[in-house]
This record gives structure tokens, C-alpha cells and sequence, in this order.
């Protein structure tokens, strides 16, 4: 049964069976906790937690699924995947423990012939919670499980939590037997690789507090009502429907295999089990990638970015060390496509942006191999020169951490060369930098934000918006917060639960002209005042927010009299404030278009933010734009602010807008109906639900101020408009008066005389830099001569003038340590750099190394004098410090420490 087939199956069973199917939400959600979705059930936390009401009682569908902690474990063992699609069924409240499992079973058992997948009872096992005797008790009514097929089992295996404050409860699991061929006999606790967990149901009825592990928290009581989460492993399941040994041969990833198979020199299956585990590797990870770009994401150095940027780079260094010694990314891609694009089609509409994103790392990434290269035959060497047969931990480390060179490539280059590698030290130093990352995600991690306070408005229905049309509206308080608790009253200067004025103050309004912060623009500003007898109360509102995307929390401090809740009041937006955000958010759609028109289609939107009289806009592209792009941009943007094109607005069907090239934003969810801006016809056709001009010409004059990378694949330009662009434009013409005052020549020749004068200075540092330096050989010389001995190894240890880099301390090092030839000798500079800090270099030669001194044992007393520090090998060390009021005790140190080898 292919995949596609089972996931049919799965949702027309519960479809069938009362459940609303709800389409998987994207990869990326606003979660703290989570860089990416991890489980069926996230996207309804809010409803189990009941912070909301849920629009359906049950409901059913298939999520997409990222997870990345146990990356390493990927093509090891045969079950785990980074990507997985987590079909799930879900009760709000609606049926319980005997519902779950009887629709359950019925799906798994029932024949294919009935809408079923046909599963042998007789190898299905069940495992429930160490007290759950109702569930034991229900597996025997309901699909006549002998009690020796069911097993109890601890908190840690079957009781669930998001590893949160949250909700929680006992949970059931679903095993399949494979037979005595994978494992030992007794079921899932006996060897969970012969019995395979295929379907885990949650009997949600509890809320969780604080702790520090799986089994290891509080149970704070019941929920406000009991809740049903399941979720069935697609892929395990296509792995046993489809008779194969493991998640990877299954029709969806094994086409990628059979693809890197026919090009590499040696095959998949053929007894070679590193090789078989890179094979899983590429294919796992391609898909992985595709999904995640798919979603908006971009190679980066942090967060999302880097993971995506790790997984691209698995599969490169797996596919070279199978052997693939050409490009391989743009047919991994077109792979996955083909495969997945049954249930994903927007990896077939959005492919030429996910290829080039996947392509382009793969080409960085190549060029980072051979930098890393050149670094390993650099760490070889000295390892060598240093008589050792061992390539160091760091060295290693240091390769892979900062270079991005794998590990497994450094091995097989060292055995090339002769030596090995330290891997015990290179893996402590990696498993300290995991418990660092660890640590830095648990103290990240925090409950869910309380929202139930806010419930009962959501459920009453939105804030009606009529900031399209008026900037001030006549409006009804439906609440008021302070600090997240509803109130009846709130008054100026009244003090919150601390007794200090309080930290935060909401009015929800059952209509308001505020424009919520969404979609890259921010919040508008202006005042809600009182009428009738309540005319005195007047406050400031600094921002508003939506809460679950329906309802207007606007953020105000109470200037005079007080808030009631069920009073009338005068929601007014401030009209210079609009204006100017009008101005912003249209002029980041002028500039969209004006980068397409320049660069072509694919300079695509990945974000942006627009305030009064600015704007900056992200968009995927590789390389720096050139001085010709950038003044082509801002010229395009300003000929369409002339042409004063009309700016239409009107609300159709997203698949309508779609099929007009309404552009959309990648891994943004949007309703059946939304709302299109329109500048000048085909100049500039977007989704989006932000304020804007009437006409282009209300923007003004727009001005790029400059570009610059934001990560790996992605753009920024940044622009102001209107009167800021004006006024930016007026402060520049004034510099360029005053500079051409300055040097006493036009406006027009300003430009080639600066570049002049900062050619004759550059020629005068350089002079002056070589005076410098031959100013400290000439005292290095002198110091070679006058040497001290120190325990028959002669040393020189010596203060060097100002201004001098840590690049010609380490060249005076090697002047001096060759004066003093082949009698044991350590050098020890030190000096005051530019820029307030203290470099220093230890140089040792192989006599005195041969009597046990190392230079990067000495560099550490230089840098603990001197609140510094440095490393290198035993040879060469160097490093840098901040107080250079410890020179001189620096050098006293090492002295002192000469005498003590």
C-alpha cells in the first residue's frame, strides 16, 4: 500500500467517523518552545488547554513533523526519520478512552477491502500506564486483547507531557510484532525493534507543572475537560504495509537511495553498513530540507537557519563520502518532488525557489570543504613538524565548530596522511558544546501564555475593523486587562497586584480603525477617550496586538478619569501616524516590485517591517547586489511613485488570487478568503492585510539607504519615503556642501579628491608601519643578544613598543628564536596593541621542547597576568588580553615559571 494511499485511508476513516479534517499547519509555528512542529497535537494546544473553544468537536489530519535533537541517530537505527508525517485523531471534550481505541483498532484491523489496513490481531500488543486498569479493561471489550499482550508501563514509556507546564495524561500505545527475526520474544518491553510502536493514543485529562525530566513533575489536577490525541506513524506503518525492513525503503524515500545508488561507485545493500547509513542519511535529509525550505526557511547560522544548513550539509559530505565527486542537490530535490508532491503540491508550485535555495548552499558548502581543506593540511602538518602521529581533539573540533568540516571527512584525510585523530577528545569537546546547547534551550523554555482569561471574548466572535475606512470609531469596552487579568474598572494612576503602576493595561473594543501589528507593519498609535459622563477618561494607545488572530488587545496607559467595561468610547487613530505607515507598507510593495523587475522572479519576499517613514524589506538572493542594481531599484520604485498608479483594494478566494499571481508569502497560512492590494495593474499584485496609500504618488520620494546580508541566501534593503526620505535626501546634500567647503573644490570633484587623500594616508600608515617594525627588530636583535639564561634554556622575554599587531609579533618571534640557534630557547613577546588590547607569543624551539617546555603551556601565564588568553601547540602559541597594567608581571611570571621546569 504506497503512503499517499495509507494517508487517504487514515483521513477518510475518520472523516467518516464525525472528525473535521484540518489541513497539517506549516513546520513553523510562533511557539517559543519549539523550533519546529514536533507533534500532531500542537496545532490545538490552545483548545486542550482551553484557552479555546475548539470549532469542532473531533477532528483528524496528517501534520508535517520535524525533529532534530537525535540527528546524529539518523540511518543508524531504522526507525528514526528528521522529517515524519504524524497522523493524528482528536476529541475536545467529545468521546474518551473507549472511542480512541475502538477507532483505532477498527482502522488497523478492519480489511483493506472495508477501508482498513488489514493488520493481523493476532501480532498487535498495547501497552497503557502503570494504574490505567480502565484501559486494560477497554483493549479486552473492544478488540479481545489477551491480558498477556497488553503491558504496563512507567511515566518515562506511557504517561505524555509537552515537557511543559500544560496538559498531560496517561496515554496507550500500539505495537506490531515482526516476528522472531528482528528480536527476542515478550513484547515492547522486552525489544522495541522487533515490536514496532505504530500508534500512540493520549487520554489527555490532566494539567502538568514544572519538572526536570519525562517522569519527574507535578500533576496540578484535572483539565476543564477530558481530551483525546493520537498520532499514527505514517511512515512506520508504510514500512510494514509495504514489507520492508526499515522507514528508509519505503516508496517515498527509497527513490532518493535508488537515485544516489545509480551514481555513486559503490551501491546501497551491499553489506557496508556506513555506507548504507549515508544512503539513509541523503534521503532522510533531502526531504527534510525540501519540506523546511518549503515552509520559508533559509540556510542561516542560528536557530531554524542552522538546522536547515546542517541537514543540506549531511547529505553534501555523505554524498562524497560514498563517492559522489559532482553536484548532486538539484536531483535530489527534483526526487523529492516527484515523490512527495501527491500530498505536498506546493513542493511542485514552489520547487524552482526550494531548488535554487538547496542548490545554492550546496555550491557554499563545497567552496567551505576546500577552505577546510587547506586548514586540515595546515593542523597535519604542524602535527607532523611536532614529531606527533596524532591529530588533536581541538584541531578536529576546531575544523568542524567553526569551518564546518565533518568529522568523518577528517578522519579518512588523516588516515591519508599517515595519522589519527583524537576522537575522544574531539567527542567530549562536541558533547560539551550539546550540554551547553541544552542548557540554553531548557532555561528558553517556558509554559504557554495563559490566554483563557481572554476566552470568552474570542469565543463571542472578532474585533470588527474599520480602519479601512475612518480613523475614528464609536466603540464598546468589551473588557479590560491588567496584567493579563480581566477587571471591571481601571482608572488613572491606579496600581496593579504589585502595588505599582502596572505593567501592562488592555482595552478590547468590540470595533476600533487600530490597525493590530501583523504582516510587517506595526501598530498604529493614537487615543481611546470616553463619552458622556464618563468624557473625562482619555488614554494613550501604544500598541495593539491580537489575540488568536480575531481580537484587538489594544496596549494604552490611562491618562485621566477611568474605563468601565460596557462604556462607549472614541477609538482615534493619530492621522500623521497613518499617513506615514500608509507610506511605509506601500512603499516596501514598491520596492518588492522594483527588486523583482531589476533581479527577475526570483528575488522573493522573506520578510519585512515598515513603520512611519521607513521600511525594510528581506528577500532571498545570493551574492551583494551591485551599485548599478541598488540605483535601478530605487529608480523603478520612484518612476511608479510618478506614474501615480491607483492602489485597489478587494477581497476574492485564495485559489482566485493565486491564479492572478498575487504574491504570497512562503510557509504563511492564509484563509479561503483574502484580501489582494493591487498597485498600477500588474506593477504590483500582493496578498496582504495592511493599510495603504490611495494613490502611489501619496508615498514620496523613495530612497534606498543600503543592502546588506541577513544570512545565507538572504537579502535586506533598507529605504525611507516620504518626508523622512526627503529630509534624509536634504541631510546629504548638506555633509556633501560642507566636505566640498572643506577641501575647497565643486560638489562634482568631492569624490575624487576624498579617494586622494585616503589614498596618501594609506601610503603613510604603510610607512609608518614599516618604521614600526623595523624600530622592534632592531630591539628584537637586541634582546637576542642580551638573552638570559634561566635554568640552562636561554630566554628572552620582552616588552614591545606600542602599535605592534599580533601578525609582526609572531614574525619578531621567529627573527628572534632563529638568533639564538640550536641551544634550548623560549621567546616571550608581549606589547599594547591599537586597540586597547595586549597580544603576546610564546615561541619555544625543539631543545627546549625536549626538555618539557611548551609553548602552549607558557602562553597561559602570559594570559592570566594579563586578562587574556591564548592557545596553540608546542611550538607556537599565542593570544591577547585586556589589562596592559599586567605586562610587566606578565613577563615576571614567565620568568618565575622558567625557574620552577
Amino acid at each position: 500500500m504506497q503512503t499517499h494511499e495509507i494517508r487517504k485511508r487514515f483521513l477518510d476513516h475518520f472523516v467518516k467517523a464525525g472528525h473535521t479534517e484540518v489541513p497539517s499547519a506549516s513546520v513553523i509555528l510562533d511557539d517559543p518552545n519549539l523550533l519546529f512542529v514536533n507533534a500532531g497535537m500542537v496545532q490545538f494546544v490552545p483548545y486542550f488547554l482551553g484557552q479555546r473553544t475548539p470549532p469542532y468537536p473531533r477532528a483528524t489530519s496528517v501534520q508535517k513533523c520535524i525533529r532534530t535533537p537525535d540527528i546524529d541517530e539518523v540511518g543508524i537505527t531504522t526507525r528514526h526519520n528528521t522529517f515524519f508525517q504524524m497522523a493524528g485523531n482528536f476529541s475536545f471534550g467529545d468521546y474518551f478512552k473507549k472511542g480512541a481505541i475502538e477507532l483505532a483498532w477498527s482502522l488497523l484491523t478492519n480489511s483493506v477491502d472495508d477501508g482498513g489496513y488489514g493488520f493481523d490481531p493476532e501480532k498487535l500488543w498495547a501497552t497503557v500506564y502503570l494504574d490505567d486498569d480502565e484501559a486494560i479493561e477497554i483493549w479486552q471489550q473492544v478488540a479481545g486483547l489477551p491480558l498477556e499482550r497488553i503491558q504496563r508501563r512507567g511515566m518515562a514509556d506511557n504517561y505524555w507531557s509537552m515537557g511543559i507546564p500544560g496538559p498531560c495524561g496517561p496515554c496507550s500505545e500500539i505495537y506490531f510484532d515482526r516476528g522472531p527475526e528482528y528480536g527476542v520474544d515478550g513484547g515492547p518491553e522486552a525489544n522495541e525493534d522487533r515490536y514496532i510502536e505504530i500508534w500512540n493514543l493520549v487520554f489527555m485529562q490532566n494539567e502538568r507543572g514544572e519538572g526536570t525530566s519525562k517522569d519527574d513533575f507535578e500533576i496540578l489536577g484535572p483539565l476543564p475537560r477530558k481530551n483525546i490525541d493520537t498520532g499514527m506513524g505514517v511512515e512506520r506503518i508504510a514500512c510494514l504495509l509495504q514489507g520492508v525492513d526499515n522507514v528508509y525503503e519505503t516508496d517515498l524515500v527509497r527513490p532518493v537511495i535508488d537515485l544516489v545508488a545509480a551514481i555513486a561507485p559503490r551501491g546501497y545493500g551491499e553489506g557496508n553498513h556506513e555506507d548504507d547509513v549515508r544512503y539513509r542519511i541523503i534521503a532522510d535529509h533531502s526531504r527534510t530540507a525540501a519540506i523546511i525550505i518549503g515552509d520559508g526557511v533559509t540556510p542561516g547560522n542560528e536557530g531554524r537557519g542552522y538546522v536547515l544548513r546542517r541537514l543540506l550539509r549531511r547529505i553534501i559530505r555523505s554524498a562524497k563520502l560514498l563517492g559522489v565527486d559532482r553536484p548532486i542537490m538539484g536531483e535530489l530535490m527534483t526526487t523529492v518532488r516527484d515523490a512527495m508532491g501527491p500530498s505536498y503540491p506546493e513542493l511542485v508550485t514552489d520547487f524552482e525557489r526550494i531548488n535554487r535555495i538547496a542548490v545554492a548552499e550546496e555550491t557554499a558548502f563545497n567552496r567551505t570543504l576546500a577552505s577546510g581543506s587547506k586548514l586540515f593540511d595546515d593542523a597535519a602538518q604542524s602535527t607532523k613538524a611536532s614529531g606527533a602521529t596524532v591529530l588533536s581533539g581541538s584541531d578536529a573540533f576546531t575544523l568542524h565548530d567553526t569551518y564546518g568540516f565533518p568529522i568523518d571527512l577528517t578522519l579518512e584525510m588523516a588516515a591519508e596522511a599517515g595519522l589519527s585523530v583524537d576522537e575522544e577528545g574531539f567527542r567530549g569537546l562536541m558533547a560539551e558544546q550539546r550540554r551547553r546547547a541544552k542548557a540554553d534551550a531548557a532555561a528558553r523554555k517556558q509554559a504557554h501564555t495563559d490566554l483563557s482569561a481572554y476566552r470568552e471574548l474570542v469565543d463571542a466572535g472578532p474585533t470588527e475593523f474599520t480602519g479601512f475606512d475612518e480613523l475614528t470609531t464609536e466603540a464598546r469596552i468589551l473588557g479590560i486587562f491588567v496584567d493579563g487579568k480581566r477587571v471591571p474598572v481601571v482608572s488613572h494612576g491606579q496600581a496593579g497586584d504589585s502595588g505599582t503602576v502596572p505593567d501592562r493595561v488592555e482595552l478590547i473594543l468590540d470595533r476600533t480603525p487600530f490597525y493590530a501589528e501583523s504582516g510587517g507593519q506595526i501598530a498604529d498609535e493614537g487615543t481611546v477617550t470616553g463619552t458622556g459622563a464618563s468624557a473625562t477618561a482619555k488614554a494613550a494607545v501604544n500598541d495593539v496586538q491580537k489575540i488568536a488572530k480575531t481580537l484587538w488587545a489594544h496596549r494604552i496607559t490611562v491618562e485621566s478619569g477611568e474605563f468601565v467595561e460596557g462604556d462607549t468610547v472614541v477609538a482615534a487613530v493619530d492621522p500623521n501616524w497613518r499617513h506615514g505607515a500608509t507610506q511605509g507598507h506601500s512603499g516596501t510593495h514598491m520596492v518588492h516590485a522594483a527588486l523583482r523587475q531589476v533581479l527577475g522572479p526570483n528575488a522573493v519576499q522573506a520578510g519585512s517591517l515598515n513603520r512611519p517613514g521607513y521600511l525594510r524589506f528581506d528577500f532571498n538572493w545570493q551574492g551583494a547586489l551591485s551599485e548599478d542594481q541598488r540605483r535601478d531599484i530605487e529608480v523603478v520604485a520612484n518612476e511608479a511613485v510618478i506614474a501615480a498608479f491607483e492602489v485597489n483594494t478587494f477581497n476574492t478566494s485564495l485559489d482566485q488570487a493565486k491564479a492572478m499571481g498575487a504574491m504570497a508569502l512562503f510557509g504563511e497560512a492564509y484563509p479561503d478568503e483574502v484580501r489582494v492590494v493591487e498597485i498600477g495593474g500588474p506593477f504590483s499584485l500582493e496578498l496582504c492585510g495592511g493599510t495603504h496609500v490611495q494613490n502611489s504618488a501619496q508615498i514620496g520620494p523613495v530612497t534606498v539607504l543600503g543592502e546588506s546580508s541577513v544570512g545565507s541566501g538572504v537579502r535586506r534593503v533598507e529605504a525611507y519615503v516620504g518626508l523622512d526620505s526627503f529630509k534624509h535626501l536634504a541631510k546629504e546634500r548638506a555633509l556633501l556642501a560642507g566636505l566640498a567647503s572643506s577641501l575647497k573644490v565643486p560638489s562634482d570633484e568631492v569624490p575624487a579628491r576624498v579617494e586622494n587623500l585616503v589614498d596618501r594616508l594609506r601610503a603613510a600608515e604603510k610607512e609608518l608601519d614599516r618604521l614600526r617594525l623595523a624600530g622592534a627588530r632592531a630591539a628584537a636583535a637586541n634582546a637576542a643578544a642580551g638573552a638570559e639564561e634561566i635554568g640552562g634554556v636561554r630566554l628572552v622575554a620582552q616588552r614591545m613598543a606600542g602599535g605592534i599587531s599580533a601578525g609582526d609579533l609572531r614574525s619578531l618571534v621567529g627573527d628572534v628564536r632563529g638568533k639564538l640557534g640550536s641551544d634550548p630557547a623560549v621567546v616571550a613577546l608581549i606589547a599594547e596593541g591599537d586597540d586597547d588590547s595586549v597580544p603576546f607569543v610564546v615561541a619555544v624551539n625543539q631543545a627546549a621542547q625536549d626538555r618539557g617546555l611548551r609553548a602552549n603551556d607558557l602562553v597561559k601565564v602570559l594570559g592570566a597576568a594579563v586578562n587574556g588568553r591564548g592557545g596553540g601547540k608546542a611550538d607556537l602559541a599565542q593570544g591577547s588580553g585586556k589589562g596592559a597594567a599586567g605586562i610587566d608581571a606578565a613577563l615576571a611570571a614567565i620568568r618565575a615559571e622558567m625557574g620552577r621546569s
